[in-house]
């Protein structure tokens, strides 16, 4: 609710203490070729996270290191020329299973991706991929998750049925005894025609009514302000479960999912971590800017991620 204040840092330090306590992941760490990338994946590693695999040129990757005044030797560094070729790799390695999970290094997002979602030997499931932030603010009760800023441009009814259903999971991940509340965002509350994130909000809404969508409350549309703020809602008359108590927003493009993303970290200071779902393994995805506190966050994610997979495999 509105009144309330979140201790983001406590909040951020529990969470890393408790993905500390799993066991580390196999992690392919594709084209580690500058500071950022490589020195967030050895702090996870150090932070006892991550066992990484680096995959890129292996004579910038032990330059890098030196000027870094850190030692490679220890692991396991796998030679590749370029982006392309290193993600190709990577994708075989988590294919084969020797790795759980692949962290974009200093590379483009298509670049990874390209080798991600190929037909045949690529990632791919039967869900659609997509992104998601995990991210917290003091001026909100609770962290939440920010849904497809970074992949699906723009996406249809079916592909954000699948976005939905993949932040659902994720939610469950972390939380199995909580129906979270998701949002479908919009520029208003009311069916209209000619806007098609209405429409469609609409739609997801009776979908996860008639158990398309499962696992969660869904409501929408609704527009930002009157969904995160209880006493905006208020104000307008507007009713529903998820106001004042979102736990998944779900944007209605790319465009609005980045900007919303972006304000924030920027305006808000909130601490954030980013994956990808949806593919046979979590994705690690951070922008070449992010800090070194972002890396680890989505490092610790993916952690969680694999451990809840490998819990839901030994109960089937």
């Amino acid at each position: 609710m509105d009144e309330k204040k979140l201790d983001v840092d406590k909040l951020a330090e529990n969470f890393l203490q408790k993905c500390r306590s799993l066991p580390k992941i196999k992690v392919g760490v594709v084209f580690p070729s500058n500071e950022d990338s490589l020195g967030g994946a050895i702090e996870a590693s150090h932070l006892g996270l991550i066992d990484p695999v680096f995959i890129g040129p292996k004579s910038r990757v032990q330059q890098v290191a030196k000027q870094m005044g850190v030692d490679v030797s220890n692991y396991q560094l796998i030679d590749s020329i370029d982006p392309e070729d290193a993600a190709k790799q990577a994708v075989q390695l988590a294919r084969e299973g020797k790795v759980e999970s692949l962290m974009k290094g200093n590379l483009h997002t298509d670049e990874l991706m390209h080798a991600v979602i190929k037909k045949e030997n690529g990632l791919r499931t039967s869900r659609r991929i997509s992104h998601a932030f995990i991210m917290a603010i003091e001026k909100y009760h609770k962290p939440f998750i920010v849904t497809d800023a970074a992949i699906n441009i723009a996406p249809d009814l079916m592909v954000k049925k699948d976005i939905v259903q993949n932040a659902i999971d994720l939610f469950h991940a972390f939380n199995k005894e909580v129906m979270p509340k998701v949002a479908l965002l919009s520029a208003v509350e009311t069916i209209h025609p000619e806007m098609t994130s209405t429409t469609d909000a609409a739609c997801l809404a009776k979908m996860a009514e008639r158990g398309q969508i499962t696992g969660a409350i869904v409501d929408g549309p609704f527009a930002y302000d009157n969904v995160f703020s209880l006493h905006a809602a208020q104000t307008k008359n507007i009713h529903s479960s998820v106001i004042g108590e979102v736990d998944i927003f779900v944007v209605p493009n790319l465009e609005a999912g980045n900007i919303l993303a972006k304000q924030l970290i920027l305006i808000a200071d909130a601490v954030s971590a980013g994956i990808i779902l949806g593919a046979a393994v979590p994705i690690i995805l951070t922008s070449r800017s992010d800090n070194i506190r972002s890396r680890i966050g989505s490092c610790a994610v993916a952690v969680m991620m694999v451990h809840a997979k490998k819990c839901r495999e030994e109960m089937q």
